[in-house]
């Protein structure tokens, strides 16, 4: 059931009605012909085309992986949380009682004010302050996941995998830096390409390259029905974000990661291997894939 609100998809509709069928071009292509056209500003194109990726990405893609979580254990008391929030520089942590699989509440800076003015002995325990946690499937899409956090007044979200383990954590801040994050000149909105022939006859491609576009481009025939991106798909074949310098062969591909952060990978470099080594690949089972040596 779309949970929607009937705000929020007044709001899509808009925009695809502002945009609707220009050629038949994608909304992308749409926005930034409105630009050339004077229809919109240099400001507004960036955070129009960060607003429709949220469509295309999904919760593993932005979070920040468990192994990365800032947490506290339960038993360790409001003084390591406070040490926590001055030395990582966070203002929400999540509280385990355990192992990170079992997060029991997350507890706000701003909450522990009044806690620091009480005395000591009068002072409570981590349970009497912490917020209950809001938990998200790790495959949920990320525009659907904004919703929730609009709906619950939430800043921060546990997510989960199938089994109810601690996959990742993920902020509103996330969300807003996938909006927003790409600025880095009024003047110059156009993204780099996602796949950039180098001169020794290799590629850059960026993490955010769709599979169908990869697959169309290089021969090959990489499917997943959980992300969409090649990013994506490397941090589900790992369970993890790959760091720089790993080396994955797919299918004939060999692509070794040259940047990525604690939450996704950015850029790709892509070499292909020779035409018998990449239809040998075509003809095995696509989901059959290993890290390089």
């Amino acid at each position: 059931m779309d949970d929607s609100s009937p705000q929020e998809g007044g709001f899509w509709s808009s925009l695809v009605g502002i945009f609707k069928n220009k050629n038949g071009h994608t909304l992308e292509d749409a926005i930034r012909e409105a630009l050339r056209d004077g229809e919109l500003t240099s400001h507004d194109v960036p955070m129009l085309l960060g607003v429709l990726r949220l469509q295309r990405l999904y919760v593993h893609e932005l979070m920040v992986p468990r192994t990365d979580i800032v947490c506290c254990e339960v038993s360790a008391g409001l003084d390591e949380v406070c040490r926590l929030i001055v030395e990582e520089g966070h203002s929400r942590i999540p509280i385990f009682e355990g192992d990170k699989d079992s997060i029991i509440g997350i507890i706000h800076s701003k909450d522990l004010l009044g806690v620091l003015l009480t005395p000591p002995e009068k002072r409570p325990e981590i349970r009497e302050v912490m917020r209950p946690p809001l938990f998200i499937p790790e495959n949920k899409n990320v525009r659907d996941m904004l919703h929730e956090f609009l709906k619950r007044r939430q800043h921060l979200a546990i997510a989960v995998d199938e089994y109810g383990g601690t996959s990742g954590l993920i902020t509103l801040e996330d969300v807003i830096e996938e909006i927003v994050g790409d600025i880095e000149d009024e003047h110059d909105v156009d993204e780099p390409d996602e796949i950039q022939e180098l001169p020794d006859g290799s590629h850059l491609v960026s993490g955010r390259l769709e599979l169908e576009e990869l697959n169309e481009r290089f021969l090959v025939n990489l499917i997943s029905d959980q992300v969409e991106t090649i990013g994506g798909y490397l941090c589900e074949l790992t369970g993890r974000v790959p760091k720089q310098g790993e080396t994955f062969t797919l299918q004939g591909l060999r692509l070794t990661v040259k940047e990525a952060d604690k939450k996704q990978i950015r850029w790709l470099h892509l070499k292909t291997a020779s035409p018998g080594m990449a239809q040998d690949a075509l003809a095995a089972d696509p989901s059959k894939a290993k890290p390089g040596e």
